[in-house]
């Protein structure tokens, strides 16, 4: 069992971690390509990136929808229902990609004007990047839709390998494209389309070559079927509403850092931000060994593997929570100093800001150890309304902390209530399914 958990959430923690490697790439080549206007082009990228993650992040859906039904067919051998669900992923990916690509003007004017900086010429960068790399949208939730049929088949290594080649391209043609071809940020976005519609050309070859045997030919009306699309759309419609609360929460921890009128905080909030999105790289990959495991023994109706698989995705998930709690323990101090820029003359005063609210940090992979994997049991038990309660009462949560004791204990209100969040994810998850009765019983039919 642990042989399993491990050759699906390895080769995820690996996809994961690319996807820092390519932004501290793109980075790079973005502050050399244009010259002496290297810091504006840098924010420029960052708000042309943050507004794609929005698009992508409420995308997401396709993946988690898809990954349940899929692996539990898979466990169950209906090989004709995982090769619908193929079909069927496919075909909502490229509707939503499709409609993105369509309103691209009004989305991209909107973001615009909701991410003014204020200046014509960044304006004017951040339109460029945007309306070039829209091009790759549709390519991007296409791979949202074979990333979760692969997961649900229990295969992580295709989606990593593809993964891998995707930011590898995006990194080389972004070098060529920008710095040798001078495109600037247009290089960057064109290296994006470049790489992403290569990613799907390839998904589409893999596929055919492993899955052609196993695959049994469908009709599009055994597609289209009612039944199963709104089943379909019924566990999306609460995912989608799952990720509109999550999207909320991260916003607004961003807004209340920004409205607290203190550069220093809103700095020092973004840098340990990113040592929570450091572990959370590790516990997302069993994550996905959850939610793929869970429908497989689901659909093979196997409840003693299931429990065990439950059991010991928990551990796991612990296992690193107390690893990286002794990390930040030990060596946070380094770790932030190698986020900051040693030359920034306030590095010391944002070190000394950071000694305040640390302890939120060394706190959090504990608290937050139980809701990644839990997430992933009901993906995989396809238990979509349960994530979206769970989520939408710990978003509650959240505001109610951050608005209730903002006044009064400042940014540590912030940071307790994004604890607290995390925490409670997993907690109202696990009595909202009668403490994986549930589930159990789900398998045990």
């Amino acid at each position: 069992m642990n042989r399993d958990i491990l050759r699906i959430a390895i080769p995820n923690i690996i996809s994961n971690v690319t996807v820092p490697l390519m932004g501290i790439a793109s980075t790079f080549i973005a502050g050399r390509a244009c010259g002496g206007e290297g810091t504006l082009a840098i924010g420029a990228l960052s708000i042309g990136v943050t507004i794609f993650n929005f698009i992508y992040w409420n995308c997401s859906f396709i993946r988690m929808g898809t990954s349940g039904l899929t692996a539990q067919a898979y466990g169950a051998e209906h090989h004709r229902e995982y090769s619908l669900m193929l079909w069927r992923s496919i075909i909502v990916a490229l509707g939503v990609g499709i409609l993105a690509f369509s309103l691209q003007y009004p989305i991209g004017e909107f973001s615009l004007w909701f991410m003014d900086t204020g200046s014509e010429e960044s304006r004017n960068m951040i339109a460029d990047y945007f309306y070039t790399r829209i091009w790759a949208v549709p390519a991007g939730i296409l791979l949202f839709a074979f990333n979760g049929w692969l997961t649900g088949m229990q295969n992580a290594v295709v989606p990593m390998s593809v993964a891998i080649l995707v930011n590898v391209l995006h990194i080389g043609c972004s070098y060529i494209f920008s710095i040798v071809g001078s495109m600037g940020l247009e290089g960057i976005a064109l290296a994006s389309v470049v790489a992403q519609w290569s990613g799907v050309l390839v998904m589409i070859a893999i596929i055919l070559l492993r899955y052609s045997k196993r695959l049994v030919k469908v009709t599009l009306k055994e597609v289209m079927d009612m039944d199963s699309m709104r089943r379909f759309f019924s566990i999306n419609g609460d995912i989608i509403v799952r990720t509109f609360c999550l999207v909320a929460v991260y916003t607004f921890f961003t807004k209340a850092s920004a409205d607290t009128g203190d550069a220093n905080i809103l700095a020092v909030n973004t840098i340990l931000l990113q040592l929570f999105t450091l572990f959370s790289y590790m516990n997302d990959g069993f994550a996905y060994a959850a939610e793929a495991l869970t429908g497989r023994f689901i659909g093979a109706h196997d409840g003693a593997s299931l429990r065990r698989c439950i059991k010991l995705c928990l551990i796991w998930c612990f296992a690193v929570s107390f690893i990286f709690i002794g990390v930040y323990i030990g060596w946070w101090r380094d770790i932030f100093t190698l986020l900051v820029n040693p030359e920034q003359g306030d590095s010391a005063v944002l070190l000394s800001v950071a000694e305040e609210y640390i302890g939120w940090i060394i706190a959090i992979p504990l608290a937050a150890a139980m809701p990644f994997v839990m997430d992933g049991i009901m993906v995989g038990a396809t238990r979509s309304r349960i994530m979206r309660n769970s989520m939408i009462w710990s978003s509650v949560c959240y505001f109610a902390i951050l608005y209730g004791l903002g006044w009064l204990i400042g940014n540590n209100a912030l940071w307790m209530a994004f604890t607290m969040y995390m925490f409670l994810r997993g907690v109202f998850q696990y009595f909202m399914s009668d403490r994986l009765r549930d589930i159990y019983r789900e398998a045990e039919r």
